[in-house]
């Protein structure tokens, strides 16, 4: 999932989401599907705060300008 993209992960995870409520699976499946989603879910979490802490570094600026600074996301 290293290289994996926000929006590719969050389309898995609402398909994931969509077969757990459908029902039609069986325990073990969905034990599975859910152990996947929770991988995806935790991903799309840090990207949303990885683009956050991008963001503040934006707006910190009291003068008016939009300098960027080097963003070091956590691993």
């Amino acid at each position: 999932m290293a290289t994996e993209k926000f929006e590719t992960s969050l389309k898995k995870l609402e398909e994931i989401v969509k077969r757990l409520e459908g029902g039609s699976i069986s325990l073990e499946e969905s034990l599975k599907a859910f152990e996947e989603g929770v991988k995806h879910a935790a991903f799309c979490s840090r990207k949303l705060d990885e683009a956050e802490r991008r963001v503040e570094v934006l707006l910190k600026r009291k003068d008016g300008t939009f300098d960027r600074e080097p963003f070091e996301p956590e691993e």
